[in-house]
């Protein structure tokens, strides 16, 4: 591993908290709170969501812990096989489809909505007429950054904050954020759907760990599906929409634990513990500050993060899932790593792009394919 990959030693390396409320890039106090992706969740009736507890280290058990490791171990054993590209494609869902894209636009259904947000990489001219994408639901306006906040335009009449919506088993409020998301990323259905079918398939409970778990989306999936899943967010408000969304599905009996703290102290203390998990998810942001200061740097830390995963896997574990937004990178980078990160552990390493397919009107005219981010993902076999 390079040299810069890699922490000096007797520095402790800066923690990581999920992705804020708002863009995947840059968290800002309006939206997801540091390292979270979205706005300050409300319940329906425009009351604040309730406030997530932090797990909590009693002094002793804290005093008698070894202190976190900075650096990367240097890993020996032949690298896993690889399979690349890997291009991951979401067609759509139940209450989700890319409906057209171009000009530096896509239009996409959300339940009952047709939402027009920005997208920088649609280099390509809209394929329907200027009539549709103007008559939309809602239009995002503003910094059309990944983090830029702006606001909400209703085109044909007033919308509330919140809407209740479905992917796969997994109910949720779509919300209109001041950093144009609205509550999901639905191009990673691809790896919801591939972990759903890991957990399914087990013949035995899995433990799933969702690092910047966002609004939980991901980690109801996984409940649903049979396994024990603990969901990390350093977002109060991002974890009170999580629960939101496990109280619109009548999920409240799931085995799900919300932790609200800084992601990369959480899987430090994990790895002391000898914790261990079947699958990992980790959805990090390109940069982002905690809830006691603490700073991700995304090209500086991810090494390190991966890492303590690695040690964090069980045995028998199923998988190990990176996802990279809005930075300047070829997914070779992040392959590569991951390749580095477990060697010796066998299974192979795919990596590749995840993709939205446009559909149309009515999300069954298969249209052009828009690159949203980069992913890498271990597997056993």
């Amino acid at each position: 591993m390079k040299d810069k990959d890699r922490r000096p030693k007797g520095k402790a390396a800066p923690a990581t908290s999920s992705r804020g409320v708002q863009g995947r890039a840059v968290q800002a106090p309006a939206s997801r709170p540091p390292q979270s992706k979205h706005q300050a969740p409300r319940t329906g009736d425009g009351r604040s969501a309730p406030k997530a507890v932090p797990e909590k280290t009693s002094p002793k058990s804290a005093a008698s812990e070894p202190a976190p490791r900075a650096e990367v171990r240097i890993r020996t054993g032949a690298k896993p096989d690889e399979r690349i590209p890997i291009i991951l494609e979401t067609k759509g869902a139940r209450d989700y489809h890319l409906i057209d894209s171009g000009d530096g636009l896509k239009l996409e259904q959300y339940g009952p909505y047709r939402i027009v947000r920005p997208e920088a990489q649609a280099l390509w001219p809209k394929t329907l007429p200027a009539h549709i994408w103007d008559n939309a639901d809602s239009i995002f306006t503003g910094d059309t950054d990944e983090d830029g906040m702006g606001r909400w335009r209703f085109p044909r009449q007033a919308l509330g904050e919140t809407w209740p919506m479905q992917v796969l088993d997994a109910e949720f409020y779509g919300r209109f954020t001041a950093f144009r998301h609205v509550g999901v990323f639905p191009e990673q259905l691809a790896h919801w759907s591939w972990m759903k079918e890991q957990i399914e398939k087990a013949g035995r409970p899995l433990k799933v760990l969702n690092l910047f778990g966002y609004t939980g989306v991901a980690s109801l999936i996984a409940a649903k599906a049979g396994a024990e899943v603990t969901h990390v967010d350093a977002s109060k408000k991002a974890i009170g929409w999580a629960r939101e969304n496990q109280a619109l599905g009548r999920a409240d009996h799931l085995p799900i634990r919300w932790i609200c703290e800084d992601a990369m102290k959480f899987i430090q203390r994990e790895e002391r513990r000898g914790s261990r998990y079947d699958i990992i998810l980790t959805d990090p942001p390109k940069f982002g500050r905690g809830p006691n200061g603490e700073v991700w740097q995304l090209f500086d830390h991810l090494a390190l993060m991966l890492d303590i995963c690695r040690e964090i896997l069980s045995p028998d574990a199923k998988g190990l899932v990176l996802t990279a937004y809005s930075i300047r990178a070829s997914f070779y980078s992040i392959h590569e790593l991951m390749r580095e990160t477990m060697r010796g552990r066998g299974g192979a390493v795919e990596s590749g792009e995840l993709i939205l397919r446009e559909g149309g009107l009515d999300g069954n005219e298969p249209g052009r394919a828009l690159s949203t981010s980069l992913f890498s993902r271990w597997v056993p076999k």
